[in-house]
């Protein structure tokens, strides 16, 4: 049967209802899991025995668990940080040492110790932590760091008030550092570090629910572009009760507290990165007394990207660290003061993330797309040298956790022609257990085509083709489906291509589609990204305008009849397209996008763009509002109301600027919708309008 608009809305995707969050019981025996036997979003956590393959329900959430209606507002917005649209059992925690778990539903938190039946700890918890032996459990509630123990509930931070917390990351650094946390207690029990985030100076950005009786208001204190961001401290305080001591980050305030760890010797090694983004170090202090050491420094250009990469070698107090000094990101090995010891790999590839550190074996494990940049595959590389072994050969897209002791791995492999299937592997590869076979989908997708092609700079750049089901011709209306921006890639070898349902929605009814990975995206290391620093949106849209001459030029689409459509950055590259190549692009629908960069935040905007005071004629150039008057073809936008991270603002400006330049546009507008939409009534409507507009207007 053909695929409709409500096909399109639907989640989850087709073959995509797979296990998730995979882990493994402290003693490696089992393999944890969240999966949902129905094939929806509701979840629940399950437990396989490698050595007799039974599987069973580890825990089942009293009553729905976690659904869409009834998590708190601080909820809602951590789920929207995240991107997270499971239900049910959204996360867990093992102890490290010990059987015991811990489940927050919600603000709930649940204990299990054992095969002990579900134990009540506590509400009103956000973000829990367990200590090594499952004894204690640490969250934030109130803005405030409290512990729970057999002595019961006890508060460890004092002093917030709206606008200063204590133990939460501020909005900056869960949306643009990846750093979801404010709190790191010591392994040993003794201290918990904290983040106080001092917020009062920044002034309030109220989002009004329009569609909420009675209404509704928020309040965020959103830093845009230039302005002030929240004031950090990082303090250590003792579990067993007393004042904080304040750690010295040194004499300029305006930076980011990018990454915090405790190292085995009873050190914390914190990073710290400057406002501009061109210099991250790497310090280590002593607990209790502050005294600090700088052990590494990062210089990059145009820009640092922050990494999740550091490991520490138990008992040597060797560290592995990543760096893409060589314009690649590679590993690197260096004892415990920041002396270098050796660079474990190297080449014209980077390394994704590091997945595993086997101490004993004196092993690192990492993906990366060595073998080609659209695939990810994971390697081995010893610390004391060699070559990288790759621990698995299938062509396609892995994601790999590791047993505790490095035994063992969690294998999770798709493709463009294969869903994700889920396969227990020994270290060396060899397959142990099926977790998950790849799901047979009804009726089949066709995958796209990929393919490469040279930009009019000599620049190779991979393109997905997907074609009618007739097959393209120079008569074929030409769709760009595109995001464009940095930290993303979407073209590759993974099932993530075949199921997207609006692309394949659109071929079938008789448009060919194709997306283009532009220079500024991902996996193609510094020299591939840098081309937009200060620039957004110039070279992005040269690259797609490229990507379609030569999609004409082999005969499969017709370049007088070509549209585009985008989210977020997409939207913005959509709209960048419409106004600055008009000749080209006649029709566009532009998600969520972007206007201006003065409207956005800091931490994104100036690591590309710098402050607006210092690239004033960039802002200008990058802004669609300065070229709304150039605009030409059928636009049509696309907005919720209550988006916490691209403001509604920005289509409001637009369309007083195309009101005021005698544009005519379209608009569709979600009042009860955030940066991702979430109700699925919402998304067919808004599928089934994108899909009329092409049709009408190409």
């Amino acid at each position: 049967m053909p695929l409709t608009p409500a096909d399109a809305a639907r989640y989850p995707r087709p073959g995509t209802a797979i296990p998730g969050r995979i882990g493994y019981t402290p003693d490696g025996r089992s393999v944890t899991y969240l999966f949902s036997e129905r094939g929806d979003l509701a979840r629940d956590l399950w437990r396989l025995d490698l050595a007799t393959g039974e599987r069973r329900r580890a825990f089942v959430p009293p009553g729905e668990g976690v659904t869409e209606a009834n998590v708190s507002r601080e909820e809602a917005l951590r789920r929207e940080r995240l991107r997270l649209r499971e239900t049910g059992v959204t996360d867990y925690l093992w102890a490290k040492e010990a059987p015991v778990l811990l489940v927050p539903l919600g603000e709930q938190l649940y204990r299990v110790q054992g095969d002990g039946v579900p134990e009540k700890l506590t509400t009103n918890a956000r973000d829990p932590k367990l200590s090594k032996d499952g004894r204690r459990v640490y969250f934030v509630r109130d803005a405030e760091v409290w512990c729970l123990d057999e002595r019961g509930e006890r508060q460890l931070t004092s002093g917030a008030e709206p606008g200063l917390t204590n133990g939460l990351a501020e909005y900056i650094a869960q949306e643009e550092l990846g750093r979801l946390t404010g709190y790191w207690p010591s392994p040993d029990g003794a201290w918990v570090a904290f983040e106080q985030a001092d917020e009062r100076h920044i002034p309030v950005y109220p989002i009004v629910h329009q569609a909420a009786n009675p209404v509704e208001v928020e309040e965020h204190r959103y830093p845009f572009a230039g302005a002030a961001n929240a004031r950090v401290r990082l303090g250590v305080v003792p579990v067993d009760g007393g004042s904080p001591t304040w750690l010295d980050l040194g004499p300029g305030a305006d930076l980011y507290l990018a990454r915090v760890d405790w190292h085995p010797d009873g050190r914390l090694f914190v990073q710290l990165l400057d406002r501009a983004q061109r210099r991250l170090e790497l310090w280590a202090y002593q607990v209790p007394g502050g005294e600090r050491r700088l052990l590494l420094v990062e210089e990059t250009e145009p820009w640092v990207n922050l990494h999740d990469d550091l490991r520490f070698v138990e008992p040597t107090g060797e560290l592995v660290w990543s760096s893409e000094r060589s314009g690649f990101r590679h590993l690197y090995l260096y004892d415990a003061e920041g002396h270098l010891l050796r660079q474990l790999t190297d080449g014209d590839w980077p390394v994704d993330a590091v997945h595993a550190l086997d101490a004993e074996r004196r092993v690192v494990y990492f993906a990366a797309g060595r073998a080609s940049p659209l695939e990810r595959r994971v390697y081995g590389v010893p610390l004391d040298g060699g070559a990288p072994v790759e621990l698995t050969p299938e062509p396609g897209w892995h994601e790999a956790v590791f047993a505790p002791d490095c035994s063992s791995f969690v294998d999770t492999h798709d493709s463009l022609e294969q869903p994700p299937g889920v396969v227990i592997r020994r270290i060396d590869g060899e397959a142990l257990r099926l977790l998950h076979a790849p799901a047979a989908v009804e009726p089949p997708l066709r995958p796209p085509t990929l393919h490469s092609f040279a930009n009019r700079d000599g620049v190779v750049l991979h393109a997905a083709v997907y074609a009618p089901p007739g097959g393209a011709a120079p008569t074929t209306p030409v769709i760009v489906s595109v995001y464009g921006g940095p930290h993303a890639q979407v073209v590759r070898d993974s099932w993530a291509l075949t199921v997207d349902l609006r692309a394949q929605l659109l071929a079938e009814h008789g448009f060919v589609v194709l997306k283009v990975d532009n220079r500024g995206s991902a996996r193609r290391g510094l020299a591939f990204e840098a081309p937009i620093h200060l620039a957004m949106g110039s070279v992005e849209v040269r690259d797609q305008v490229d990507g379609v001459r030569w999609l004409c030029g082999q005969g499969w689409g017709d370049a007088s009849r070509v549209g585009i459509y985008g989210w977020s950055y997409g939207g913005y590259v959509t709209l960048r397209a419409l106004v600055t190549a008009p000749e080209l692009f006649g029709v566009g629908v532009a998600g969520a996008p972007v206007t201006s960069w003065d409207g956005y935040d800091t931490g994104y905007t100036e690591r590309y763009m710098a402050t607006p005071a210092s690239n004033p004629d960039g802002y200008d150039r990058s802004s669609v509002l300065t070229h709304a008057g150039r605009l030409e073809g059928k636009l049509l936008l696309v907005h919720g109301m209550i988006d916490e991270n691209v403001h509604f603002r920005h289509t409001a400006r637009l369309v007083d600027a195309l009101i005021k330049a005698g544009r005519p546009h379209d608009l569709l507008i979600y009042p009860s919708e955030r940066h991702m939409p979430r109700s699925e009534k919402d998304r067919t409507a808004m599928e089934a309008q994108i899909l009329g507009y092409f049709e009408r207007h190409l």
